[in-house]
């Protein structure tokens, strides 16, 4: 039997309340979520400032980018975070919880990246806008009071993929330095093949048929899932990547491939820490209204491997 807290049992039971995401048409769908109330965010960590701008993508459209400034006289580090939602769905404003707590306890500059999404934006495109938002943060970096050799990438779920290659990226084309990576329950293979599928494949908020739905609306064509861009699981080789944090959810489809992605670093010597919430499930990660403490946790790990990483460099 699973393992998990009344408050996972709560958010479950409201999850399977209404109708399931997959049954619905994905730009449907994004629209009546646009239609529908804003839930009220009353527990927000406050911060000492926050600020949209919008810069430019790759094909010179716009993309939006949330700037988290802690108090204080900086440069500081900064997080360069891609929110997770399956390419598909998801916003800057979902993980506003998560951001505004490693800002304020971190001392970092947190920059929230509003990359365009799925089916409209399908493959590479999201890939494409969270490199130039990183090549931003980079270029402007004393603008925002950033120091330029302190930059970590990181994200949740598909903004956890994305990370990875980002980060795998800038390493291959000589792109900006990455300090380190902040890889929250990452999707790094699209073969839905592994125990933990099995194990969590229905009734706990990420059922697999959700991830095929996912996984079929980011790709224009199904063979992509083997590329490594897609699957990071299959690059060649990951030598040479930055630190890495991976956080897991124990009641997870995603949980067996972040083990798997953390072996990979290691056996390729990247230094990993590898930190296992328990009682958990996805999507538990700056959902403050069911998961207050379990994002504070992982909150608190994350500063700790970013201010490590800040002692060893």
């Amino acid at each position: 039997m699973a393992n998990l807290t009344e408050n996972a049992k709560a958010y479950l039971e409201a999850f399977y309340s209404g109708p399931k995401i997959e049954s619905f048409d994905p730009i449907e769908f994004k629209a009546l979520q646009a239609q529908a109330p804003v839930a009220p965010q009353n527990n927000l960590p406050s911060i000492h400032q926050t600020e949209d701008r919008s810069i430019k993508a790759q094909d010179g459209q716009d993309i939006r980018i949330r700037i988290y400034t802690p108090e204080g006289e900086g440069p500081f580090p900064a997080l360069v975070y891609y929110h997770g939602g399956g390419w598909v769905i998801g916003s800057i404003e979902m993980f506003e919880g998560a951001n505004r707590l490693i800002a304020m306890e971190g001392k970092v500059v947190v920059v929230s990246v509003d990359y365009r999404l799925a089916p409209e934006h399908p493959y590479p495109t999201p890939i494409e806008d969270c490199y130039a938002a990183l090549e931003w943060v980079a270029a402007n970096a004393e603008e925002i009071n950033v120091n330029p050799a302190r930059i970590s990438v990181g994200g949740d779920s598909a903004g956890g993929n994305l990370a990875t290659v980002i980060a795998k990226k800038a390493l291959d084309q000589n792109g900006p330095a990455i300090q380190s990576q902040v890889l929250v329950y990452p999707v790094t293979n699209l073969e839905f093949t592994t125990d933990s599928y099995k194990e969590f494949a229905e009734g706990f908020g990420l059922d697999i048929h959700l991830m095929r739905w996912f996984g079929k609306h980011y790709l224009s064509d199904a063979t992509q899932a083997g590329e490594p861009d897609v699957s990071p699981l299959k690059y060649d080789s990951v030598k040479g990547l930055p630190p890495a944090i991976i956080i897991a959810a124990e009641n997870d489809v995603l949980k067996d491939e972040g083990v798997a992605y953390a072996e990979k670093l290691k056996q390729d010597g990247v230094h990993v820490q590898y930190e296992l919430i328990p009682g958990v499930i996805h999507a538990y990660y700056s959902n403050l209204m069911f998961f207050e403490e379990e994002t504070k946790q992982s909150v608190q790990h994350i500063v700790k491997f970013l201010n490590k990483v800040e002692q060893t460099i």
